[in-house]
This record gives structure tokens, C-alpha cells and sequence, in this order.
């Protein structure tokens, strides 16, 4: 039975707590920026299709940084790395807040690919949390940090409105004001970073090596960015592919259903409530798919995730563009699904290497992650524009039917937990 020192406790109930605070700060950033980013690049390029690169600007950043950001916590720690993240953000907030006053299209896409180091920081967050935490609770711990995400998701695009009347009020352009408002709130990030995550959790696990269950394979080396794909065991790959494709899903299957609402002229407000619901879904039921991977295992959690996908896409797919209802419940799975997905795959990826091996094979899986959210928003696209909405139904669903399958026959090789 593992044992945890009292005052190793101690240092995870304030790592924790810091992390709280700094997703729900990074989270808010991350949605005042790309509320309305889609619309400034559209308004200062004149083309639509330049004003959809916006997002995939940010999704690109956060690729980027995944494995420079896991090199750096290998090498020095959490803090160094989350710091970096944060600070990029910031720098991009800044940037894109310069191309808006200046009204230059291109320098702010730059701008948005540096801020897609706040998405970065963000993800890397929930892999601090399980650094210093009891094995019995690693996924809960994982996921009080997961969850902390919906207090700046659903704060964060109601401070764009206020934030570009006080820019206006200062003589900026009103598209300004929510990038200067997120460039402050990931400086706060930072300082809570700084002072707060003392001592770094990644430093402190790696000197004391902890004695656990671990599933490991893989030599004891330290391979770095995409090498370490060579030293991962089943475990570790289904739990890294399985991460991958629950957010490629949800990314794919929720970025078209505006698009088809809207074919059945269904009002803005309409589309926020599918889509608040889709994301109230995505964070408010993490605690409980932490404390049931915990509980019945990692694995048994990750093919309940597949089954949500796969349930999300035949509610949502075969909904009229005109059932909004259908559609909201076929959205809420799917945040359930990823949410699911997410919490247990993560969970397992860290269990199922070495400890000196965690941090690049963490940043693996945020750069997959993102990646799969680029290809597969690009994707849905396609196949809602040659074929149909229902289409991508079909598509999402035989996409994750082979993690399900995975899943149970993992489950039936290896004992739960």
C-alpha cells in the first residue's frame, strides 16, 4: 500500500488550490480574447475566411508550445514551464491588442498564435495537479483543476462587452479592449504562478521518486518531443490516443452545430444556450468522472467517454437543424463524453510512464490534443459543406468506436484501477 507523507499532503492541497485559481484566471483569459476574434480579424481583413483562421491561430500557438513547454518542466519543474505558457499568452494578448489599433490583420494572427500559449499553460495545469497525489486520488485531484475551467468559461465572454467600452472610453478601438483585458488577468496568472506554486511540485516528485504502482514500458531514459511516442506501452498509447480523439470529436461535432442551427434560422440566443450547455457539460461533471476513474478504474472511465462520444453524435447527427432541444441533449453528451475522456486518459498517461518520462509524454498528448482539434474543425467543415451535418454524426461516431472497443478489451485484461 502506498503511503504519503503528511507534509507531502500539505504541499498537494496548496498546489492544488493555486492551479484552481490559475485555470479559472487562464480559462477567463482564454474566452475574453477569442470571444470576439473571430469577427475583429473578419472586420479588419474584410474576408471571412481569413476572420476563421483566428481560432485555429490560437490552437496552432498552443501545439506549438506543448513540447517546448514539457521540455522545460522536465528540465526545470512546473513552474518555469506554466510561467512560460501564461507569459506568451500575455505577450500575444498584447500583440493582438497593437494589430487592432493599428489595424493590421496579419500581426494580429501572430498575436493570437502567441496567446494560444494561455490554452497551453491551461492544459499543462491539470497534469501539475497529479504530480504530488496519492494514486487513489490522482484522477479527482486532475479533475477539481478540469473543472475550475467553467468559472472562466462562463465569466470570461460576458468581461469582452465591458472591456471594450472602457478601451473605447480611452480612445481605442472597442476590439482592443478584451486582449488588454486578458493580457492583465494571465500577468495575474503569472505572479500566482511565481509565488504561489513554492515549492514546485514536478522538482519535488522527481527527487523524492515515490515508490507506486505504476503500468510503466518504456526504457528509463529521456526521450524528448515526439521520440517518446517509441517508449510508450499499450496503456500509455491508448490513453494518449483515447485524450486525442474524445477532444478531436468534441471539437469537430460542436464547431459545426451553429453552423447547422443556423440553417434553420435559429436565433443567436438559441445557439449560446446549445452551446453553454455543450460547455457547462464539458467542466461540471469532472469531479465525478475523477472520483469514478478512481474508483473503478482509469481505463472502464475512458470507454464510458467513447460511449458518450458515440451517443453525443447519433443524438446530435440525426437532429433536424430546427430541434434545438435534440440538439442540446446530443451536445451535453458530448461535453460529458470529453469531459470523461479527458479525465481518465490523462490520469492514465501519467500512472502509465516513468516519473522522469511524465513531462514529455504529457506535452505529447497536449500537442496531439490540439493538433486533433485543428484537423478535426477542418474536417467538420468539409463534410458539413459537401455532405451534411448528419454526416459528421455518422463520421464522430465510427471515429470512436474503435477507442470503445479498445477500451473493454483492455478492460478485460487487466484489473480496474
Amino acid at each position: 500500500m502506498v503511503t504519503v507523507a503528511p507534509q507531502v499532503e500539505r504541499v498537494q492541497r496548496k498546489v492544488v488550490r493555486v492551479l484552481t485559481c490559475t485555470q479559472a484566471l487562464g480559462s477567463a483569459s482564454v474566452t475574453i480574447g477569442l470571444a470576439f476574434s473571430t469577427l475583429v480579424a473578419a472586420s479588419l481583413s474584410g474576408s471571412d475566411a481569413v476572420g476563421g483562421l483566428a481560432q485555429t491561430a490560437a490552437v496552432a500557438g498552443a501545439a506549438l508550445l506543448a513540447l517546448p513547454g514539457a521540455l522545460l518542466a522536465q528540465r526545470r519543474g512546473r513552474r518555469p514551464a506554466l510561467i512560460l505558457g501564461y507569459g506568451m499568452g500575455a505577450l500575444g494578448a498584447v500583440v493582438a491588442a497593437a494589430a487592432v489599433s493599428f489595424g493590421v490583420w496579419p500581426l494580429l494572427l501572430a498575436g493570437l498564435v502567441l496567446f494560444g500559449g494561455a490554452s497551453s499553460a491551461n492544459y499543462a495545469a491539470r497534469y501539475a495537479a497529479t504530480d504530488l497525489a496519492h494514486p487513489r486520488r490522482r484522477a479527482r485531484e486532475l479533475s477539481r483543476v478540469v473543472w475550475a475551467a467553467m468559472i472562466g468559461a462562463v465569466i470570461g465572454p460576458n468581461l469582452a462587452d465591458p472591456a471594450g467600452r472602457a478601451a473605447a472610453s480611452l480612445g481605442l478601438p472597442v476590439g482592443a479592449g478584451p486582449f488588454l483585458l486578458a493580457a492583465v488577468v494571465l500577468g495575474v496568472a503569472v505572479l500566482v504562478i511565481q509565488l504561489g506554486l513554492r515549492p514546485d511540485p514536478l522538482v519535488v516528485v522527481q527527487s523524492t521518486r515515490p515508490v507506486e504502482p505504476q503500468h510503466c514500458a518504456g526504457g528509463s531514459g529521456r526521450p524528448g518531443g515526439l521520440r517518446i511516442w517509441g517508449t510508450l506501452g499499450p496503456m500509455a498509447r491508448l490513453a494518449l490516443v483515447g485524450v486525442m480523439l474524445c477532444h478531436t470529436a468534441m471539437v469537430g461535432l460542436m464547431s459545426m452545430t451553429p453552423v447547422h442551427m443556423n440553417h434553420a434560422g435559429s436565433s443567436l440566443r438559441v445557439v449560446g444556450v446549445v452551446i453553454s450547455l455543450h460547455v457547462a457539460a464539458m467542466y461540471a461533471a469532472s469531479p465525478l468522472f475523477g472520483w469514478m476513474a478512481d474508483r473503478i478504474g482509469r481505463v472502464p472511465v475512458l470507454a464510458v467517454g467513447a460511449s458518450l462520444v458515440v451517443a453525443a453524435s447519433g443524438v446530435a447527427g440525426m437532429a433536424p437543424s430546427h430541434d434545438a432541444p435534440q440538439l442540446a441533449v446530443g451536445l451535453a453528451l458530448l461535453g460529458f463524453g470529453w469531459s470523461a475522456g479527458l479525465v481518465s486518459g490523462s490520469a492514465l498517461l501519467t500512472e502509465s510512464v516513468p516519473v522522469e518520462d511524465r513531462p514529455a509524454a504529457q506535452g505529447l498528448s497536449d500537442l496531439v490534443m490540439n493538433v486533433g482539434a485543428a484537423i478535426g474543425g477542418a474536417v467538420a467543415g468539409i463534410v458539413v459543406t459537401a455532405w451534411s451535418y448528419a454526416a459528421l454524426g455518422l463520421l464522430v461516431g465510427f471515429t470512436a468506436l474503435p477507442l470503445l472497443v479498445a477500451c473493454l478489451l483492455a478492460s478485460l485484461r487487466r484489473p480496474a484501477g
